[in-house]
């Protein structure tokens, strides 16, 4: 299950929230996690699509039958690179879930990044959750260490429950269920 940190900026308070989910990700018994910085993925930005697919990028997004994606909003949206690292890989998600964790200074906590990224991953073929996790004013949450500082306002067992048992339902349909042609 692999945690993808979906901004390249500089001082990205996001970070402590990736790092802080792929560490909770990684206590799920069964469960592997990787954290995935797109900042250091090596996908040129002169092109778009499926051209520019990174194979290691891809044979994880392969490999994965979940994904948390942390994204920070910007000015009431997700990143941009964000877009068009996940625009690189289609097949690999199909029929695969997908959690967002949203991350804003403002006390929306993502929310409105994450309410315009739900139609891009369904489009990808991702299944969303019906949870997600809002660090709201995120420069109080951590401290400067990147330790997070009050757990009380997050729910990361609920929505950690809710995207693993998407991900075991939906690999159990992708090796049990077929897909019949419609009219």
């Amino acid at each position: 299950m692999p945690v993808i940190l979906g901004t390249p900026r500089q001082g990205r308070m996001s970070e402590h929230a990736a790092k802080l989910m792929w560490a909770r990700v990684g206590q799920r018994s069964g469960v592997e996690a990787e954290l995935i910085d797109i900042a250091a993925l090596p996908i040129p930005v002169d092109d778009a699509g499926e051209a520019l697919k990174d194979s290691a990028f891809a044979e994880k997004m392969n490999r994965a039958d979940a994904l948390v994606i942390v994204t920070p909003e910007y000015n009431h949206g997700y990143p941009g690179l964000l877009k068009h690292v996940l625009d690189t890989n289609l097949k690999e998600y199909i029929h695969k879930a997908a959690g967002i964790v949203g991350v804003s200074a403002s006390v929306f906590g993502g929310a409105r990044a994450i309410e315009n990224l739900i139609p891009v991953l369904r489009q990808l073929g991702l299944v969303m959750i019906c949870w997600d996790v809002n660090f709201t004013t995120v420069r109080s949450r951590f401290d400067e260490d990147g330790n997070l500082l009050d757990e009380s306002f997050l729910d990361i067992d609920k929505f950690l429950d809710e995207l693993l048992w998407m991900a075991e339902t939906l690999r159990y349909g992708r090796t049990n269920v077929t897909i019949r042609g419609g009219s």
